[in-house]
């Protein structure tokens, strides 16, 4: 049986980055934990980290991209690449199935499962099973209505929650101010 563990959506704008996810975590046909916490706040705050795919796999994703955080405390584009240049060296790392969702006060990265390090170009990423729902949603509401970031992203992931069976309405929401 494999673990199914969530939807994560990152919004940012000129003022805000947010970032949230749902509780759910899954296995197999059962939900097996409704309440999970899958947003983190590092690095004093000042970074916040999202992650999904397998629940294990993920923890040991975020302690090592946190490690390269700590040797590149202002620069989390660089502790992205370097963990992506870890990523496809280590046997163990490539397989690993998880995605992580980074931001803070400058940009926002998504750390793929390949090892890829990618910046959207409209700040909004969305990953794990209703992420292409949640980013479809969150492009839809920023387009059209006049909310913020916080708001986007709890009512996207409101919305992937009631399409995908992986993804619950226990959503947590975290946010940081940007700088230009």
């Amino acid at each position: 049986m494999k673990f199914h563990a969530t939807t994560i959506l990152t919004v940012r704008d000129e003022h805000t980055v947010a970032m949230g996810g749902d509780g759910q975590v899954t296995l197999g046909s059962a939900v097996m934990k409704a309440d999970a916490v899958k947003i983190r706040r590092v690095l004093n705050g000042q970074v916040l980290c999202g992650f999904a795919g397998s629940s294990a796999d993920s923890f040991a994703l975020m302690e090592r991209f946190e490690e390269k955080l700590r040797d590149y405390p202002s620069n989390i584009q660089r502790a992205a690449t370097e963990l992506a240049k870890q990523w496809r060296m280590d046997k163990a790392l490539r397989q690993l199935e998880a995605l992580l969702s980074v931001s803070d006060a400058r940009c926002s990265l998504l750390v793929s499962g390949t090892g890829d390090v990618i910046m959207p170009t409209d700040g909004i990423i969305g990953i794990g099973s209703g992420g292409n729902y949640a980013i479809a949603a969150a492009r839809a509401l920023r387009e059209n209505t006049d909310m913020k970031p916080v708001e986007i992203v709890r009512k996207a992931l409101e919305i992937a929650g009631s399409i995908d069976i992986y993804t619950n309405q226990n959503i947590v929401v975290e946010e940081i101010p940007c700088q230009a």
